[in-house]
């Protein structure tokens, strides 16, 4: 898939699964299969592998490899798969390369692991994803890295850098950067379900869902009601369904991945363990997800 096709596909919810593990901390990939099988009963426009719900960051570069091609398997074509690099040098034009070779559509580029890096360094670790993927590159602004408007027009001048994942939720900032830019790069909301009003108030139509691992249902359901600008029934949902679930991601460092796997387990689909330095939620924090799985499924998200 050209990179301009990929961009072109980019419209809805773009699905983020989990990597479960088993409780040895092995990777779990027939439940991987189980879990991505499930998620693509609803109409996902792309599926992420490896991504940062999907542990990248703890994950070798073999491991990276067996769960791209596997979603590439599972997904048969139906959607773009975008395959998750990062980390810096020579890790990082390997899992580039290994993205290509193994068949994605395009990869998602997380922030090199040093931090506060020059901008000329940037450029050329980004410009590094870019040359030996050979694909089309998503420039994912999160954590550390905070560009300016200036600075991402630097970045969209490299080859193949075709779209932008806001992580930050900064929407004063995303709003500048895509007035300079226009039409240079696609643009995706990539900070939670819970920005969807925000995003799509600003013009986005596609988004980056952890939800969608769980119940994609209502990933689908924001996307539809943000496009309709249904306003009032869109906050309605967020504030019932959507913001609790975040208010619990925040207690700690790590749990939007640790809750999102947590309800998995839940529902008989395949979460498994977190790998450290992730933590597994509290007993008390299981209860407050289980009210959020049942509110779900009496509000029709949830078939499970």
């Amino acid at each position: 898939m050209s990179p301009k096709q990929l961009c072109s596909n980019l419209k809805g919810v773009i699905g983020f699964p989990v990597t479960p593990f088993k409780e040895d901390n092995s990777l779990d990939l027939e439940g991987y299969r189980k879990n991505l099988s499930y998620m693509l009963e609803q109409p996902m426009c792309a599926i992420v592998a490896a991504g940062g719900t999907g542990e990248l960051y703890s994950l070798t570069p073999d491991e990276v490899r067996r769960v791209v091609e596997v979603t590439i398997e599972v997904v048969g074509g139906s959607v773009p798969v975008i395959a998750g690099v990062g980390f810096a040098g020579g890790l990082t034009k390997l899992l580039a390369s290994q993205a290509a070779d193994c068949g994605a559509d395009g990869v998602l580029a997380f922030p090199p692991y040093y931090p506060n890096a020059d901008m000329k360094g940037l450029v050329d670790y980004y410009a590094s994803i870019a040359e030996a993927s050979g694909l089309g590159v998503l420039v994912y602004s999160r954590d550390w890295a905070h560009f300016t408007p200036a600075q991402a027009e630097q970045l969209a001048e490299i080859p193949n850098i075709v779209a932008w994942k806001d992580g930050s939720a900064d929407i004063r900032r995303y709003q500048m950067i895509r007035e300079r830019l226009g039409d240079k790069l696609h643009w995706v909301g990539g900070a939670g379900d819970d920005m969807v009003p925000a995003y799509y108030g600003i013009g986005v139509r596609a988004y980056t869902s952890s939800i969608s691992a769980v119940a994609p249902k209502l990933s689908v359901k924001l996307h539809d009601l943000g496009v309709a600008q249904a306003g009032d029934e869109l906050n309605h949902i967020i504030a019932e369904h959507v913001v609790p679930l975040y208010a619990l991601r925040t207690k700690r460092k790590g749990y939007e991945v640790s809750a999102m796997k947590a309800m998995l387990n839940m529902l008989g689909l395949c979460g498994g363990v977190v790998r450290p330095p992730l933590v597994e939620v509290s007993e008390t924090e299981r209860k407050e997800l289980q009210n959020i799985l049942e509110g779900w499924r009496n509000a029709g998200f949830l078939d499970l």
